[in-house]
């Protein structure tokens, strides 16, 4: 009996130390990227069926909506600190709010990784804030090499969404890219909920361009390319990562057909064993094949997940104290070497970059199927 007692209550003690450590979802669940958001959720939430628990911790995930607001993005970290007291945070999808978000995370010393913001400006400067998907060098680069060498375009034309730092920055990066391989570049601007698109493709009829290169989001580019082809234009039509959503079909029909956009993942091009795992996964709970956003919500969990156990495991009972537990975890997140996820190998450099390949896609048949990869060491510097 008195065993029992003494077993009893060392159970009642391991029960005692284990913690809740609560992990933020800073996503756009409803608004104008909302596809993006609940993509990624999607991908968050296989991760967590997976791993939801962590050195015999419960995991809780609290889920939060920006509405696709800039404003709200900032308003949303600062409440799952502040009030929920997260020990880290996923989020958030597009780069202007991550770059809205971040700095808040930043200010409070609360470690961060987006799942799919690309703009270099996210993690520049920052000890807190990461990735884990490639910056819009490598895939602004990326794109210009799979025009130029892959498909032999000389001629680009590219649409900038003015009011989006991400549409902005991949705009330069690919031109850069393009024009150091030989290509010639114009751009033409617009701004994001624009509808009529036809003063700017007069202009690129005029120019008679090999490739129509769109850096904003699924929304206008599959406008831009109904308009595009409505007006006669015969050309390629390419476009980064933004434009991977089913949305993009809807909205785009035929005229979207044959487009090519870089991107993180596929589940035709499986990186890794754990590519596998998580495809089938995901088909098991949702009846659908996994988008690269769904992947890279899924890896940032992950490796949100792994870099919090070496914390434990270095220190048990940091766990006690949140602002020492947070630094740690900023810490572990930047030394993730050769982590298996969905989407590739991912490393996080010293300034929380993921360094990874880049996939690209076609759209055809209405899917986005596998077209090839890009490797880091292809793209020009």
């Amino acid at each position: 009996m008195r065993k029992f007692a003494v077993l009893t209550l060392a159970l009642l003690s391991l029960l005692a130390l284990a913690a809740v450590i609560k992990i933020g979802v800073v996503l756009p669940m409803t608004g104008g990227i909302s596809a993006f958001g609940q993509m990624a959720w999607e991908g968050v939430q296989i991760g967590y069926s997976m791993k939801p628990s962590v050195a015999g911790n419960e995991i809780k995930l609290i889920l939060l909506d920006n509405r696709s607001e800039k404003t709200e993005a900032a308003n949303t970290v600062a409440r799952a600190i502040e009030k929920e007291r997260v020990a880290a945070i996923i989020g958030e999808i597009a780069s202007s709010h991550s770059l809205a978000g971040g700095a808040v995370a930043e200010e409070r010393h609360v470690p961060m990784i987006s799942p799919t913001s690309t703009n270099p400006l996210v993690t520049q400067g920052k000890k807190y804030i990461n990735r884990a998907c490639f910056i819009d060098p490598f895939q602004g680069g990326a794109a210009a090499v799979f025009a130029y060498k892959k498909l032999g375009l000389r001629k680009a034309v590219v649409f900038t969404d003015i009011e989006q730092d991400y549409s902005v920055g991949l705009s330069r990066f690919f031109m850069k890219a393009f024009t150091k391989l030989g290509g010639k570049v114009d751009v033409v601007y617009y701004k994001t909920g624009d509808q009529d698109f036809s003063a700017q493709v007069s202009l690129v009829m005029a120019k008679n361009p090999d490739v129509i290169y769109i850096t904003g989001y699924y929304p206008e580019a599959a406008l831009i390319a109904r308009q595009a082809r409505q007006m006669g234009y015969k050309g390629y039509i390419m476009g980064g990562d933004g434009l991977e959503a089913p949305e993009l079909v809807k909205i785009g029909g035929k005229a979207v057909e044959g487009v090519y956009l870089t991107t993180h993942f596929n589940a035709k091009g499986a990186a890794t064993p754990m590519s596998e795992k998580f495809v089938k996964m995901y088909r098991e709970k949702f009846n659908k094949e996994p988008s690269a956003f769904a992947a890279l919500g899924f890896d940032a969990y992950l490796i949100l997940v792994d870099a919090i156990e070496r914390a434990l495991k270095a220190n048990p009972g940091i766990i006690n104290d949140l602002k020492k537990f947070r630094d740690a975890i900023a810490v572990e997140i930047r030394r993730t070497k050769n982590f298996e996820g969905a989407s590739g190998y991912i490393t996080i450099n010293e300034i929380g970059d993921a360094v990874k390949s880049v996939v690209v896609d076609v759209v055809k048949n209405g899917e986005f199927d596998f077209a090839g990869l890009v490797n880091p060491d292809e793209i020009p510097h």
